[in-house]
This record gives structure tokens, sequence and C-alpha cells, in this order.
């Protein structure tokens, strides 16, 4: 799980795979449920998210800006009638980052946890795999050196057996 989230989760070792699985019953931490409750600013980034991604809030926008062009005969195309589109769409803009921000978070996190749990599930796998995303730049560094690494025996080992005997 990632540094970030504090859950208490009942652990219990697979005789099979020596690894820590977590049990059946999951009760996530009074702190959590807590902050879940009160996290007045993630229910409000999901449901701004949903709606300013949708085709309805793109219609919307393409509306306000045909509205604001039609304008410009009336207000003579003046420098207020330029400054009111432009301030209006730096502080969209402005705001939006932020929304857009918090989205991308939310999803690395989660597309984080469940590659944790896949790593988790799979005998195989590397148990030492899971929340490097909390590695520092150096390490990661380290480990796609070894990656390459590997990669590239690999490679070598394909183009060995490709070759005729001879």
């Amino acid at each position: 799980m990632s540094a970030n989230v504090s859950t208490s989760l009942k652990q219990e070792s697979s005789p099979s795979s020596g690894k820590v699985q977590p049990s059946s019953r999951q009760e996530p931490a009074a702190a959590v449920q807590g902050k879940m409750a009160n996290d007045w600013f993630a229910r409000f980034a999901a449901a701004a998210s949903t709606w300013l991604g949708s085709k309805w809030a793109f219609s919307w926008a393409v509306l306000v800006i045909v509205v604001w062009g039609a304008s410009g005969f009336v207000f003579h195309y003046s420098d207020t009638w330029q400054l009111v589109i432009n301030t209006g769409t730096t502080i969209v803009t402005f705001l939006m980052v932020f929304l857009i921000q918090n989205t991308q978070n939310r999803d690395a996190r989660a597309i984080n946890l469940k590659l944790n749990e896949l790593i988790r599930a799979l005998d195989k796998a590397r148990d030492q795999m899971i929340d490097i995303e909390n590695l520092s730049d150096v390490e990661l560094d380290e480990l796609q050196v070894r990656y390459e690494a590997i990669r590239a025996a690999c490679l070598a080992r394909e183009k060995a057996r490709q070759r005729p005997a001879g």
C-alpha cells in the first residue's frame, strides 16, 4: 500500500508463496473514514471533472464564445469587450489546472494501487516492486538501468537463438 494511505489491514502469510496477503476482512482506519466523509474538495473535484469533461460542458463553452463574439458588434469590439473574455478564460484556466491535477493524482494513485495488488497476487512477481512510485529519482534510475540490462540480455539470447547453427 502507498505510504500516504493509512489503513489497518490484518495480514496473513500465504504458506504456498511466502507472500504477505491481506485478510479477507478489510476495514479502513477511522482516520481514513473521517477523511473520506469530510473531503469536500475531493467530492467537488470528482463531480466537476465529470461534468466539465462532458459534451454538455463543451457545448456550453462554445455557446459562451459565440455569444461573446456576436456581442462584439453591440460593444463596438472595445477593449472592455475583449477584457471580459480574457479575464473569464484566465480565471477558468487557473481553476481548471487544480481540478485536472486532482483528477490525475487520483487516477495515478488508483492505478498504482491496482498494480500493487497485481504484483502482490502473482507468485513469481517480486514484492520489492510494490510502492516504487515512492522511491527517489536516483533509486528509480537504478531500477531502470537494471531492467534495461535485463532487456538487453533477453535480446542477446533471442539473437543467439536465431543464428543458424553452422
